[in-house]
């Protein structure tokens, strides 16, 4: 529970049709067993105290009793788990039959959940043993206590208040208005399905569809419990095809035809967030609905689920692959948009040889494509200064004719050694004037060059640099365009890679695969033995690191305690916990420190689902202090 993790299990026990006493021991088991797992909301199908498949048998009486002995033998063995159970059974109330899920916890029944979506059509006829529940709460007496029956119940837990649970039974889920979507309004942040769903060919990949989708459309986390073995097969055959769900990403699936236990973790906190971010998500309102409290052990849940330590790169090909093309074009696109309006048929970069003016390149010849513009009205500009190293340069110079552009040299150590005797500074100092006025006599000479023939900078600079206010005001931080400006430094990788692969050029091949196996550095200070002196990451911290805490400060809005334990997790096998936390620290710094960069940015595309363009995504104070965050990371080192 602690960081807002809840532990959550679906099982399907074989089911003995119309056996209650077997189920119920099945049912016990199936707790055990994800009891031994540390699950702390467990979900048990459908009518799994007496079999889905009973029909007519709902109608006996002393089926109808017997589920209830079981229910009740089954809430007092489980007096001392610790979690918050759903189990399945015909409800007898008012005269009518209902099928209903039970939830209950430490030996107390908590409510009994009606369904009200009956089937009767094609292989089921529900409505021909089942009334249709009302969203309307009843009290009703159950072993000398008052108990609420109806569909519009929450059940919130005392010591984690971002859990706050609701349920619907199988079809309900199916219809054009689930009861789902009124819980998730009305607070409830995780939804458990109580199911009995048959299986035919296709429907599983329906069934999941159906399931990530209602998670993403109510940002909830979602528990799917199906029959599954032993249901009746005269008819109809029952998978078990057990699913949890979390904002429309899949966390864990079973076998079906299986009785494994199916286990994943929520984040509570991070749904929670998330609602708060929508502005189109209402606020809760439980106006109809009674909230049931219940208790659970505070501990620290062991996390299972995959932790991506690269959350902005798909991790399979064919998705990152896809992913890859679609920012190339939306990047392409952008630039089309702006070349049109400013009616300009030239665009101006300056090329390094490095990853991000390699990337700008790529998009602004992809644009140009788009606009039938030859591409010799590209001018790349390479301006060796005292960093520059042979194979950067070379590498620039060969891109630039690969691709068709045009261009042009202009080495700038004779301008900045004069604009260094002017200001009094000594070239033998390299701090950081010294770099910085590299950075802006480039930026200088671009800005000028483009008056020259009428065209736009197309700035070079990446989503990650931003982040961290590497980037010189006024120098590589300035452009007319910046294409680049929310793509994170792990993806411009992919992107160059990308272009690599698919090109069909043997020889820009061959000069993309270096760019991509040099060291990233702005060659802002002299090279040693002709090799690159200063690399980035050995002064920043590695991108990855980086661009892990940038998607989860500003994505997820993680603290820095949380954080630091995914990253400890998804990096095991790469960095000791004090480099992730010097890095951490590094990254809170920074990104408080360099906002005021952010706030006047050049316009650029949103490529993705983080970005921190004052316009957009990240309205933040340049002044705001850092010290609560800091406190905390600070912290992490008792």
């Amino acid at each position: 529970m602690k960081d807002g993790f809840i532990k959550v299990a679906a099982a399907t026990p074989k089911t003995a049709v119309a056996d209650c006493v077997t189920n119920a021991e099945r049912a016990l088991e199936a707790v055990r067993r994800m009891e031994e797992q540390g699950a702390k909301i467990m979900v048990l199908p459908e009518l799994c105290l007496t079999g889905y498949t009973c029909s007519d048998l709902f109608w006996q009486e002393r089926l109808q009793k017997e589920a209830r002995e079981q229910l009740k033998r089954l809430i007092q063995e489980t007096a001392g788990v610790d979690a918050l159970i759903f189990a399945g059974l015909p409800w007898e109330h008012g005269g009518k039959l209902f099928n209903v899920a039970a939830a209950f916890s430490r030996g107390r029944l908590l409510g009994l959940v009606p369904k009200k979506y009956l089937p009767n059509y094609n292989e089921f006829y529900e409505m021909r043993h089942f009334t249709p529940g009302s969203e309307k709460v009843e009290w009703i007496e159950w072993e000398g206590e008052k108990v609420p029956f109806g569909m519009n119940l929450l059940f919130r837990c005392r010591e984690l208040p971002h859990l706050t649970a609701a349920a619907e039974i199988c079809e309900d889920l199916w219809v054009p208005d689930p009861p789902s979507v009124r819980h998730g309004l009305a607070g409830a942040t995780v939804i458990v399905n109580l199911s009995a769903s048959d299986e035919m060919t296709g429907k599983d990949t329906y069934r999941k569809s159906l399931i990530t989708s209602q998670s993403a459309r109510l940002i909830c986390g979602y528990i799917y419990a199906s029959a599954g073995e032993g249901e009746s097969s005269t008819d109809l055959v029952f998978g078990g095809q057990n699913l949890i769900a979390e904002n429309g990403t899949l966390l864990a699936e079973s076998r079906r035809f299986g009785h494994e236990i199916l286990c994943g973790e929520l984040d509570v906190d991070r749904l929670t967030a998330e609602r708060k971010r929508m502005t189109t998500y209402p606020a809760a309102d439980a106006e109809g609905y009674v909230t049931v409290s219940f208790d659970l052990q505070v501990e620290e849940t062991a996390l299972t689920r995959f932790i991506d330590p690269h959350p902005f790169v798909p991790s399979d090909r064919t998705g990152r692959e896809k992913r890859c093309d679609e920012i190339l074009s939306i990047q392409a696109m952008g630039l089309k948009k702006r070349l049109e309006h400013t009616r300009c048929q030239s665009a101006v970069i300056g090329i390094s040889g490095g990853l991000d003016s390699t990337l700008a390149l790529l998009v602004t010849a992809r644009a140009f494509d788009a606009l039938d513009i030859p591409r010799d009205k590209i001018l790349a500009v390479t301006m060796p200064c005292f960093g520059t190293t042979d194979r950067t340069y070379q590498n620039a110079c060969r891109l630039t004719r690969c691709l068709g552009a045009t261009l042009r040299e202009v080495d700038i150590r004779e301008a900045v050694t004069v604009h260094f005797r002017d200001i009094g500074q000594d070239p033998d100092r390299h701090d950081v004037t010294y770099e910085n006025g590299q950075a802006r006599e480039r930026t200088q000479i671009l800005m000028d060059l483009a008056n020259q023939t009428g065209g736009l900078v197309i700035g070079t600079g990446d989503l990650s640099e931003l982040a961290l206010g590497w980037a010189t005001y006024n120098g590589d931080h300035m452009s007319m365009y910046a294409v680049n400006c929310s793509v994170p430094k792990t993806l411009v990788r992919h992107l160059v890679r990308y272009y690599a692969d698919t090109c069909g050029d043997g020889e820009l091949e061959a000069v993309l695969t270096d760019v991509l196996d040099t060291p990233v550095s702005p060659e802002l200070l002299p090279p040693e033995d002709g090799v690159i002196s200063q690399k980035t990451e050995e002064l920043v911290g590695p991108y990855e690191l980086h661009d892990f805490f940038l998607y989860y400060m500003v994505r997820a809005c993680y603290e820095p305690a949380k954080i630091y334990r995914l990253a400890r997790l998804a990096f095991r096998d790469e960095y000791d916990d004090a480099t992730i936390l010097k890095w951490l620290k590094n990254f809170y710094r920074r990104f408080f420190a360099q906002q005021f960069k952010r706030s006047c940015l050049p316009d650029g595309p949103k490529v993705g689902s983080v970005a921190v363009s004052p316009r957009g995504d990240l309205r933040m104070p340049s002044d705001a202090c850092v010290r609560i965050w800091m406190e905390q990371a600070e912290a992490l080192e008792a």
